[in-house]
């Protein structure tokens, strides 16, 4: 039978629809595994009930000094990361203005940050505790260098990156010097500089938790390190989904942001 040429098109399943989908298979499987077949003992795997009730516990306060925990660790960190994040774009943006204003600071020291870009921000937590103790100074030091590193590249590879057409367009309308960069090459750059700030926000989150295991600042970090030493696997699992949810939600938050600055200045943004 030939299809009416009115006939609407099937319309595609919305994403949200799949990514909920895919959530529930994997509770469905982990129950399966942990509740049903129990194949490992609750010290090894747990159930998704008892993680569960560890997530409750830790975002309702009760009589319990130990309960809500985890709403006071959440708290914590996004403070600390936010707090070192901002620093770290104030550095980050200066450092790479510097950097693509001079051709040998950008041919050494642009060198020297992309060396130690990959240097896992773990390394770095050793030497923050000598230098400034088993205190939150140690913390943001570690989640200051992570966060500004790929700021101060992604600053110096957008503004170098600018349409030669456009800095000719404002240097013959008058821009020279400071406010060349504050009116032409700064606003030209932003969408790459946003992209930029987003795995800036990855660096120093991951740097954050990282830090947070070693050092004793109440935060998720710290209570992943609870749960270990104590071999409560439930409260381990419970506060590693808290850290990729938290993690995950600021992204998103930073994605939407991108995509609206890149849709406004005529790019495409692939969904």
């Amino acid at each position: 039978m030939q299809r009416s040429l009115t006939q609407s098109p099937k319309r595609a399943t919305p994403l949200w629809v799949w990514q909920i989908v895919g959530v529930a298979f994997l509770l469905g499987l982990w129950y399966l595994l942990t509740s049903v077949l129990k194949l490992w003992p609750p010290y090894v795997m747990p159930t998704p009930q008892l993680v569960w009730e560890e997530l409750r516990y830790g975002f309702v306060p009760s009589e319990n000094p130990n309960d809500g925990q985890l709403i006071h660790a959440v708290l914590g960190s996004l403070r600390r990361v936010l707090l070192g994040y901002v620093i770290a774009i104030g550095i980050g943006v200066v450092l790479g203005v510097l950097l693509s204003a001079n051709r040998t600071l950008r041919d050494t020291v642009g060198t020297w940050l992309t060396a130690i870009q990959s240097i896992p921000s773990i390394a770095f937590v050793p030497l923050a505790i000598l230098w400034f103790g088993l205190n939150e100074r140690a913390v943001l030091f570690v989640v200051i260098l992570e966060g500004t590193l790929p700021i101060a590249l992604a600053v110096s590879s957008a503004l170098l990156n600018v349409n030669p057409a456009v800095v000719t367009a404002g240097k013959n309308l008058g821009a020279k010097g400071l406010k060349l960069y504050t009116h032409v090459l700064l606003p030209a750059a932003v969408p790459n500089l946003i992209t930029g700030l987003r795995t800036a926000w990855s660096f120093s989150w991951r740097a954050l938790i990282g830090a947070e295991l070693l050092t004793s600042n109440p935060g998720l970090g710290q209570v992943l390190e609870t749960g270990r030493n104590i071999s409560n696997m439930a409260l381990v699992i419970a506060t590693i989904l808290m850290v990729g949810i938290v993690g995950g939600l600021f992204d998103q938050v930073l994605r939407r942001f991108e995509n609206s600055t890149r849709t406004r200045y005529g790019l495409e943004v692939r969904q």
